[in-house]
């Protein structure tokens, strides 16, 4: 559960060779701190279902949760100091002429907005594998990818874009969790495609690097970024959500691991629980659920006895989060990256409310507090996940959660 080693990680890449160059005198980036995703402004599509291939219009579902210009002042009173702005690329692929740049221009007003309450911006493009056409391994998959070259152009459009908004003020993030294999070559070739596409639309405006695996932070150690200096400004990301089992506990969309959506009671820390009460949590849970057939609750039931084990083994808790990080920073010092200029770009856990029956409130903001300091403590970046939904720090009434915001050492006044 937990990623390699510091002293494996370390022996890997001396091992790789005897020169390895440090990364310096390279262009700085833009500085950031703490922000939060503003997902699904410009996600939750309204795609038709295949053999169609297109999107209504407007593509995005109008009940999605957007956040207002209260929100985003809210937002910087609480201390954040940037946004990350994720991006559906199927729509403005899919969309030419004028709706295409109406989209750009719904963008870029979104983007004034953020900077006009005192945010910077991190625009992420993230592919949406729920559709049937538009999907991360269509745009992205390999170097030979269907809509790769139409991705391409996009990242250039977008660069443009951010740039024309201030190189001090706005970053650019191509791709959001890649799925190629950790240390994938073909991720590399993909990637570096992607930066060329937006370094030649925007000479100074600063990129994010990523590792192959859905930016785990395996992934991005397997990265060598001494082939990305030509790429600068750069920061690099990886996201964090381990333990899964205790972040994604009542995941109702991992279809390919069904069991967690039982999971609930899963403490934080481990110390904070029992495998006997956790694993009576979930079995009421599925007693609850007169839909699923008892043969598939037995089938569930025991992947998760067996992996509930695994985690109080581990004793999860703060030590287990440093261990878990510590890859990422002896990696960057290893290339001479500033830890500054590294991003954890994604963390946090699912919350129980109407729609889901996951982590306990006080559990979660523990998690998050640890997993925060944990990333402050090694000189990262990082950013929130999110401001909406399961994992949201507001509820539906856009009323921010005082346990997340103490957990998150943001600023109580709004």
């Amino acid at each position: 559960m937990v990623g390699p080693s510091r002293r494996s990680v370390l022996a890997g890449a001396l091992a790789a060779g005897a020169g390895i160059r440090p990364v310096q005198g390279s262009p700085a980036p833009i500085a950031l701190r703490r922000g939060i995703a503003l997902w699904p402004w410009f996600s939750l599509t309204t795609e038709f279902p295949p053999p169609r291939t297109d999107y209504a219009w407007p593509p995005f579902q109008a009940d999605r949760p957007v956040p207002t210009r209260d929100d985003l002042a809210r937002i910087a009173g609480f201390d954040f100091d940037f946004v990350r702005l994720p991006l559906d690329p199927g729509p403005f692929v899919a969309f030419t002429g004028p709706r295409r740049a109406e989209l750009l221009g719904t963008l870029s007003a979104a983007v004034d907005a953020a900077l006009a309450a005192g945010l910077r911006v991190l625009v992420n493009v993230q592919a949406n594998a729920a559709t049937h056409r538009y999907t991360p391994d269509a745009f992205y998959g390999s170097d030979r990818a269907p809509l790769l070259a139409a991705y391409r152009d996009l990242v250039g459009d977008l660069a443009r874009l951010c740039a024309r908004k201030g190189t001090d003020r706005v970053a650019l993030e191509p791709v959001n969790e890649p799925p190629q294999a950790c240390g994938a070559g073909a991720w590399n070739r993909v990637q570096d495609g992607l930066l060329a596409a937006a370094r030649a639309a925007a000479p100074g405006l600063t990129l994010v690097a990523t590792g192959s695996c859905g930016s785990l932070a395996a992934g991005l150690t397997a990265l060598d970024p001494a082939a990305l200096a030509r790429f600068a400004p750069l920061l690099y990301t990886f996201h964090f959500y381990e333990p899964y089992l205790f972040s994604h506990q009542g995941a109702t969309w991992l279809t390919e691991e069904p069991f967690y959506r039982w999971l609930t009671a899963v403490p934080w820390p481990g110390s904070r629980g029992t495998l006997r009460e956790t694993l009576a949590a979930v079995q009421a849970r599925m007693d609850a659920d007169r839909a699923v057939p008892r043969a598939e609750k037995a089938r569930d039931r025991a992947v998760i006895e067996a992996k509930l084990h695994e985690y109080f083994e581990a004793a999860p808790g703060p030590a287990y989060i440093a261990d878990a990080m510590a890859p990422v920073s002896t990696w960057a010092d290893l290339y001479g990256i500033p830890r500054g200029q590294v991003l954890m770009g994604e963390f946090g856990a699912l919350r129980t409310d109407a729609r889901f029956t996951a982590s306990r409130a006080p559990d979660r903001a523990a998690y998050i507090r640890d997993v925060r300091l944990a990333a402050e403590a090694n000189g990262f970046a990082w950013s929130f996940w999110n401001l909406f939904d399961g994992l949201g720090l507001m509820d539906d009434a856009h009323v921010a959660d005082p346990a997340l915001i103490a957990a998150l050492g943001l600023r109580t006044r709004s």
